[in-house]
């Protein structure tokens, strides 16, 4: 009988931090925190910018104000014009369609092409991935022209409407990818018990890819929340500005601009972004580890 080799275990990245030698392990904590400060040091300074003056902004590269100046925010509430919770709406609406548009869109066309057959199927698929290839700037113009001749210019719709036409090829590669590990026999059991594709799709193959469209959904909203090229294309009227277009406001080319309330605005424009990040941190991880099988 053949001696019976005992396989070496996966260590994760903590395990192996754990087992190093003290100095060493002083060093990769110190070398970890520089790098963490690096990171950070541009959102601590936005936080720290908002604080001061305008004539201190860019003459003290410091962290810490020498004279704190809260009123920077209570100007750039309402120091646009409209109250920057206007904008911040816009946004909402804006970002809640098109993650409504693209998970629901996307998820039907990645069902398509991971479980149907159907004739130039490949040829499809490979138009599909070679958009990934096709600069937004390519299209922008003929797409402005199509919306223009719809009477959709300085409304939401230009932004919302091409996310229910399942318009982003990298999510629904990625779907497709999640669908192909999910194993058949789950869908030929429920065709057996009578489900038409439909009730597959609704009753199987949505539930178990939740990973994937929890994914989507974490990067559809910071995508579509951080727009500034499309929303300023096709939104003119200040009444309709998002939030990236509301914080161009404080910029003047003229006269002085609120620098400080500017930053101010800017940082609580971060928080609905980084608030979707620090909550859905783990399942976007799982969503995009799961989603590179293939069954």
């Amino acid at each position: 009988m053949s001696a019976i080799t005992p396989t070496r275990s996966l260590k994760s990245p903590l395990h192996k931090l754990r087992s190093l030698t003290g100095s060493r392990r002083i060093f990769v904590h110190t070398l970890l925190i520089g790098v963490a400060v690096v990171m950070l040091y541009p959102l601590l300074w936005m936080l720290s910018s908002s604080l001061k003056p305008d004539t201190e902004i860019f003459t003290d590269p410091g962290l810490i104000p020498n004279a704190l100046r809260p009123e920077n925010y209570s100007e750039g509430w309402s120091g646009s014009g409209n109250s920057f919770s206007l904008y911040i709406t816009n946004s909402l609406i804006v970002t809640i369609g098109a993650v409504i548009g693209n998970v629901i869109s996307c998820s039907l066309a990645a069902y398509a092409f991971a479980r149907f057959e159907f004739r130039g199927k490949k040829i499809w698929f490979g138009l599909m991935l070679g958009t990934l290839m096709l600069p937004t700037q390519a299209v922008l113009i003929p797409q402005y022209t199509i919306f223009y001749n719809l009477t959709w210019i300085n409304t939401f719709l230009p932004l919302i409407v091409p996310k229910f036409l399942a318009v982003d090829a990298f999510f629904i590669f990625l779907m497709v990818q999640f669908i192909r590990s999910i194993p058949r026999e789950l869908d030929q059991a429920a065709m057996v018990d009578g489900a038409n594709p439909w009730k597959v799709y609704w009753k199987i193959i949505l539930p178990l890819m939740r990973p994937a469209l929890i994914t989507t959904t974490i990067f559809t909203f910071i995508w579509t929340y951080d727009d500034f090229l499309h929303q300023l294309v096709y939104l003119q009227q200040n009444d309709r500005f998002t939030v990236p277009l509301g914080l161009t406001l404080f910029m003047d080319q003229t006269s002085g601009s609120s620098y400080g309330a500017m930053f101010a605005m800017s940082t609580l424009a971060l928080a609905p972004t980084l608030i979707c990040f620090l909550v859905f941190q783990k399942r976007l991880v799982e969503g995009m580890a799961t989603s590179g099988m293939k069954g």
